[in-house]
């Protein structure tokens, strides 16, 4: 039997900080359910909604701004499946269908974790080289190719 798999549409950011394109650090933040899991972050696409506007809204609830400028879109969606421990718990998805955005934090933008519903307990921008050694295992595939893609085109 031939078993279809649902991905969740989900958005992801890249964040650079006001001193880009001299400082090229991006943003990551440790996840407040799991110690030592670092990510971008991201989240699902409310129905009807564009994946910009879940960018702004997404940002806003998970690093208490949205002050941010776009500077680059990943051209197509990543999808990549959950593990099974997640997967169990994101029934009936699979894993996601992922929009990234490179995006600069505007001037003065203040990021502040302790949102309505917080999701991270603390960030930091990392240089590229060092992004893979923080972020969890299933993501890393996703990552360097996004990375990768933003590196070629000369962002990063």
């Amino acid at each position: 039997m031939n078993q279809t798999k649902f991905y969740r549409p989900n958005v992801a950011a890249v964040i650079v900080s006001s001193d880009y394109p001299s400082v090229k650090k991006v943003f990551i933040a440790e996840r407040s359910d799991l110690a030592g899991v670092w990510q971008f972050p991201q989240g699902g696409i409310d129905e009807g909604e564009s994946s910009e506007e879940a960018l702004f809204r997404e940002l806003k609830e998970e690093i208490g701004t949205k002050k941010v400028e776009i500077i680059a879109e990943y051209p197509e969606w990543i999808a990549y499946d959950f593990p099974s421990h997640i997967a169990q718990k994101m029934a009936p998805f699979s894993g996601q269908k992922q929009r990234y955005y490179l995006v600069r934090l505007k001037e003065g933008a203040v990021i502040n974790l302790e949102t309505k519903h917080p999701e991270f307990k603390r960030y930091r921008f990392v240089g590229i080289d060092e992004l893979l050694g923080h972020t969890a295992h299933f993501k890393k595939p996703v990552y360097d190719q996004v990375i990768s893609h933003f590196r070629a085109k000369g962002y990063l």
